[in-house]
């Protein structure tokens, strides 16, 4: 099969891009995407390192963002699987992008910029949880704010084709198949439900 390999032979094969989606970029927050951000309590972490990208979904049962100011966000790190990806690429490569989506919404709004990680008590405490902090909070300069096109998520039916998650393989299939039998995958599923219940923050 042959490849796109320019920049020219792409271009020529798109077009030009619509209005729209050229008057839509902000260099900071204004007060129509802060509103819609701060609705969102999700969102996908992009990162790049020299070991390859990541991407890391991260959730919150509030705005999953705090605006620091009108170009700078706080992400905060909670308890996760330790692996810490994202972090070790954001210190080696602070360029970052984030996915911002709302349950029932069509529309997704990107932040692209560049990230810096800190452990300043500070600014971890304003994310206290029944005294729980995050063990690091994750500051994000913002270089574009702007949405994203619908029609992905309306293709997909995301938010209105149901649940489909009925006989999917759990995790502990995955980490069974993984080491072929070797991880007791069942009584990882089994006992998963109240862990996390117990180590959200």
């Amino acid at each position: 099969m042959d490849f796109i390999a320019t920049l020219q032979d792409l271009e020529a094969h798109y077009g030009t891009p619509g209005e729209a989606s050229l008057v839509k970029v902000a260099r900071h927050l204004t007060p129509t995407y802060r509103k819609w951000i701060m609705a969102s309590r999700f969102c996908v972490l992009t990162t790049v390192g020299p070991d390859g990208t990541d991407g890391s979904p991260r959730g919150d049962d509030g705005p999953v963002v705090v605006e620091l100011d009108a170009q700078t966000l706080a992400l905060p790190d909670w308890r996760g699987n330790e692996r810490i990806d994202s972090l070790r690429n954001i210190v080696r490569d602070p360029r970052v992008s984030l996915m911002f989506m709302v349950p029932g919404s069509n529309n997704v709004v990107r932040v692209n910029g560049e990230a810096r990680l800190t452990a300043d008590a500070p600014l971890r405490a304003r994310f206290e949880k029944s005294g729980k902090l995050p063990r690091t909070v994750i500051v994000i300069h913002i270089h574009e704010v702007y949405s994203q096109c619908a029609r992905a998520i309306m293709r997909a039916g995301l938010w209105t084709s149901g649940d489909e998650s009925a006989g999917l393989p759990t995790v502990g299939d995955m980490l069974n198949e993984m080491t072929s039998g070797a991880f007791d995958g069942e009584t990882y599923d089994k006992t998963w439900p109240d862990r996390a219940k117990a180590s959200l923050w």
